[in-house]
């Protein structure tokens, strides 16, 4: 069973800029793209299959069509969606709902849990989760009386960190980021507060009473397992398994040889190149391997990201 190789989706936002270019080499829409979507079968941004037998199929037409090729997953949707993210500037203060909230509300969307891969980083760059308010009242009061400063919660970044996001989570990826995030299939997003931007001369929507209805008060910081390893021909860390997907990072140097079971396994290749199975792959390419795809041979150095829905 062959591979399953992506064609990227690119998204442009105000706060985007040239670094999808600049390090992974992709032909972007402006100097302001945000958005990468290089795992995708939302109907915002549904990704083409790139060669193979499957070749310019759309993604989501593949998950109706060959369900096999994804273990026969339960649910009726594409459960995950793979993106990077450039930050030239600061994103709006956010948060997003669950999946209960998002089904009443969102017109039965997906909730959006995810999560955050730092890929680089300028120096001293912090990032916004979570929020200092006591209770949820305190959290209302905050929020109503603009009180920013003391609300939001900022912590440093490097490169190679890794965050959890859950729904009811306030965060914000602030300039100068380049992250990896993996999260389920929705693209539901409130915003809190927007640095009072404008955007082709109006300020841009905020969900203010969507946000003080879903964000959790107080802030909780999630608790994840995480674990590293060393494997013949790959560093291994486990970075996450929560009740949507799990995640986990190979640093490859020589050959390694691996079947990934589960239902299917999202991957994007973040650094190098060699082959999978033969074919060659490098630095911000994409693919799926299908479910009872048997053993991956990886040959080369290279650094991947790797998803799995649960």
């Amino acid at each position: 069973m062959g591979l399953l190789f992506i064609e990227p989706v690119f998204k442009e936002a105000i706060w985007g800029g040239t670094k999808l270019r600049d390090v992974f080499g992709y032909t972007i829409p402006s100097d302001t793209t945000g958005e990468c979507w290089a795992i995708s079968a939302h109907k915002n941004g549904d990704c083409r299959i790139k060669g193979g037998e499957y070749d310019g199929e759309y993604l989501s037409s593949l998950w109706e069509k060959y369900p096999q090729l994804f273990g026969n997953y339960s649910k009726d949707q594409f459960p995950l969606l793979v993106k990077i993210i450039d930050a030239k500037n600061d994103l709006s203060i956010q948060v997003h709902p669950d999946d209960a909230y998002a089904a009443v509300h969102e017109n039965g969307s997906l909730g959006k849990t995810e999560c955050w891969y730092i890929l680089d980083c300028e120096p001293g760059t912090e990032i916004v989760i979570g929020h200092h308010a006591k209770n949820h009242s305190e959290m209302e009061s905050m929020i109503r009386n603009h009180q920013w400063e003391a609300f939001i919660r900022k912590i440093p970044v490097k490169k190679g960190d890794f965050f959890q996001i859950n729904p009811g989570c306030v965060h914000a990826i602030k300039g100068g980021t380049l992250i990896l995030e993996t999260q389920q299939s929705s693209d539901i997003t409130y915003r809190v507060y927007d640095y009072d931007r404008l955007s082709d001369g109006k300020p841009r929507q905020l969900h203010v009473e969507q946000s003080i209805a879903t964000i959790q008060a107080p802030f909780e910081q999630p608790v994840y397992d995480s674990s590293e390893e060393q494997l013949n021909g790959a560093f291994h860390s486990h970075l996450i398994t929560c009740p949507y997907y799990s995640v986990d990072r190979y640093q490859i140097d020589g050959v390694f040889e691996k079947e990934f079971l589960g239902y299917f396994t999202n991957v994007s290749i973040i650094d190098g190149e060699g082959t999978v199975n033969g074919e060659k792959i490098k630095k911000g390419m994409h693919f799926i391997i299908p479910a009872g795809s048997g053993l991956c041979r990886f040959e080369g150095k290279l650094e991947m990201i790797c998803s799995n829905p649960e």
